[in-house]
């Protein structure tokens, strides 16, 4: 597959939307678990398809980044941190993938249904289990947990990159300009 400068502008702007998403998302569950408010259940309304949304985004962004060309990282940064950079998006995709589903699962055990705005209610994907769901509880606060801190390395990573290095690694997912020529 041929290399680029940047990103396919499909999986750029997936990339944003899913940014705001997740970063939403996570917020919303902070306070949907920590509110007893009548804002529960309208945070619960959201957290639910807001959870499908990501689930779906990010199976069409792994669909992208599979069939898209991909710009490569600068032959200035060390191969550590080239491999450090490419473990972290894998776990950061592997948490993507995974907290929607640890989620829907979690509600499939607890009985709850999954409804996407009223009429349309996802089946479960796993039987109505208590021991299920007190190991899938508190696991989907821990990938939480592990997301928004993998999140805001990622994020400190791209600032690094943008304002630091200024190495053309933050604009290849804006698309803002090309890559610098190495000297």
């Amino acid at each position: 597959m041929k290399r680029t400068d940047t990103f396919h502008p499909a999986l750029r702007i997936i990339h944003w939307l899913m940014a705001a998403a997740i970063l939403a998302m996570l917020f919303i569950g902070v306070a949907m678990v920590a509110s007893v408010s009548s804002l529960h259940s309208l945070l619960v309304a959201i957290h639910k398809p807001l959870g499908v949304m990501i689930l779906l985004l990010v199976v069409v962004r792994l669909w992208l980044r599979f069939t898209t060309a991909k710009p490569a990282l600068p032959d200035t940064l060390p191969g550590w941190q080239k491999g450090l950079a490419h473990l972290s998006h894998w776990a950061l995709y592997a948490m993507m993938l995974g907290q929607p589903l640890i989620g829907w699962a979690m509600l499939s055990a607890a009985g709850y249904p999954v409804s996407l705005g009223g009429s349309v209610v996802l089946p479960p994907i796993m039987a109505v289990s208590n021991n299920a769901f007190a190991i899938l509880r508190p696991l989907h606060t821990w990938v939480a947990l592990a997301l928004f801190v993998t999140v805001m390395l990622h994020l400190a990573a791209a600032l690094f990159h943008a304002l630091i290095l200024r190495d053309g690694v933050f604009s290849s997912m804006t698309g803002s300009r090309k890559r610098p020529e190495a000297p």
